[in-house]
């Protein structure tokens, strides 16, 4: 069991993997942060402060225009973290990065970060291929929200979205759904009852329960399985 500090449990993918040495460096930077539903991360063009590993919870990596329209462009959980251009001494990024279900984890502040990088070249490989494997689910996820249709998208982000939270229930809204899939409510409560009345999931206001997970992945689109293949090169060393 590895803990910060203050002694607050360590569960992030990345954190964990590093070496005893290398985290030692990394730890007293380390802040333990509560992460409530829509708590912003990241703004967008505004300079980052912060990197954060998710300890539980889902964070969204947010396109938005100038119309007022956004939609979602990846999702980040206890697997990686948030701020990726942070570990390549960017320090602001158009998109938006917010949380989408309620969780907590650790902080450490850019100016920190940039300094324990320069000894810990172990950190650094794991931070970079994050970065890589980050962009690599961004451009699958625009490509299925350009190619298939709303119930496989819902399916390939309930099953995302599970994976990260290690829980079947999803406080979750129709409304929210369409911002993130790129798509209209109607669209959206579509596909949930289609997906309800084959007893694949339940849905009541606000909240989804992922009843059969087996026949969610038959819903998904080839999507899900590529993303989550790219997850697991994370756990390779």
């Amino acid at each position: 069991m590895r803990t910060d500090p203050k002694g607050k449990a360590i569960a992030n993918k990345i954190l964990l993997a590093m070496s005893d040495g290398e985290y030692h460096k990394v730890c007293p930077h380390l802040e333990f942060v509560e992460l409530p539903q829509r708590f912003s991360l990241h703004e967008p063009n505004k300079k980052m402060e912060f990197a954060y590993f998710l300890n539980q919870g889902l964070a969204s990596i947010v396109v938005s225009t100038r119309g007022g329209r956004d939609v979602e462009a990846g999702v980040v959980g206890f697997e990686g973290f948030v701020g990726t251009a942070l570990a390549v001494r960017l320090f602001s990024s158009p998109l938006c990065e917010v949380m989408q279900i309620s969780g907590d984890g650790f902080r450490i502040r850019a100016a920190a970060l940039h300094a324990a990088l320069r000894d810990t070249p172990d950190f650094q490989m794991r931070l970079s291929r994050n970065a890589v494997l980050q962009g690599m689910q961004v451009a699958q996820t625009a490509a299925c929200n350009r190619l298939h249709d709303v119930e496989q998208r819902l399916a390939r982000w309930l099953l995302m979205a599970e994976d990260r939270v290690k829980t079947a229930r999803l406080p979750i809204t129709h409304d929210f759904l369409a911002t993130m899939l790129g798509t209209d409510r109607p669209s959206v409560s579509l596909a949930a009852q289609a997906l309800q009345q084959r007893n694949t999931i339940q849905y009541n206001r606000g909240d989804v329960k992922v009843l059969n997970r087996r026949k969610l992945e038959t819903s998904a689109c080839e999507c899900y399985r590529v993303i989550q293949k790219l997850n697991g090169e994370l756990d390779l060393n």
